[in-house]
């Protein structure tokens, strides 16, 4: 598998539709299947992990020949992908190429890793592919473009595919200048919180904006971000379970089960 081209494949993001790094991940996608399919939000969907949306409808827009937008979250595009635009499933699912890292504790709200996740669920081998800037009007899109068709090839067929989905994150160096790919665990990462911002409008009335916080944190050799940052690539396998299992044990023995 991993030299041969796939039939088919599904791409999408939280970015949105017109976003640069989806259009990154198209050309990646062509250079792995004869067949690519973009199904995105209609607009930015960061922040937003594994929402799907179930209090109201869903609006579809066709923006030419295997190319859709749809009014929702990452993961309603892929639903609706899956079950409706598609007339049978593809043999991979990428999300992204986000524009900025997901890493450690910030991949639970990633809406790149939800759909990612939402494609496991739905029984689709499924990526999520970040890129991590330093400086956000100086983003590498080259180096995600230039490695990932190459890092896909490699994992491809490697026995992940259906208990897992891959989280990968590309440097932010030149693409010749990228360490190899590590195979990483979440680690911590850089987020420790989630700020309410208080403003006022021009009519004096309270609104808010909702900031994620970030500190430095020290990470363990094996960690996403402490490979991200010392320009490797790194890929972590996600799961659903998050059971804390030393910690479950620790209760079992701790709490007397009257």
């Amino acid at each position: 598998m991993p030299d041969a081209r796939l039939e088919r494949i599904l791409i999408t993001n939280d970015d949105g539709i017109d976003a640069p790094g989806l259009a990154v991940l198209e050309a990646v996608a062509h250079e792995l299947a004869d067949e690519v399919w973009v199904v995105a939000p209609d607009h930015d969907q960061s922040g937003i992990s594994t929402a799907i949306s179930i209090h109201h409808p869903l609006r579809v827009t066709k923006r030419g020949e295997r190319r859709f937008s749809v009014s929702g979250t990452p993961a309603d595009c892929v639903a609706m992908a899956l079950q409706q635009l598609l007339d049978s499933p593809p043999q991979l699912l990428l999300s992204g190429i986000n524009k900025g890292a997901n890493l450690g504790v910030e991949t639970l709200f990633s809406g790149t890793v939800g759909a990612a996740m939402t494609g496991l669920l739905m029984g689709v081998p499924s990526i999520a592919l970040s890129q991590y800037f330093t400086r956000r009007s100086a983003v590498r899109w080259e180096t995600a473009r230039a490695l990932a068709p190459g890092v896909i090839r490699q994992l491809l067929g490697k026995g992940w595919e259906q208990s897992a989905c891959l989280n990968i994150n590309f440097p932010d160096v030149p693409a010749d200048e990228a360490g190899p790919i590590q195979i990483t665990r979440q680690g911590a990462g850089r987020m420790d919180g989630v700020e309410a911002i208080e403003r006022t409008d021009f009519r004096e009335a309270k609104y808010y904006w909702l900031s994620i916080t970030r500190h430095q944190h020290p990470e363990a050799l094996d960690t996403e971000t402490r490979v991200v940052t010392q320009g490797g690539i790194s890929v972590t396998p996600l799961e659903f379970d998050r059971t804390a299992i030393a910690l479950r044990e620790h209760l079992r023995t701790a709490v007397q089960v009257v």
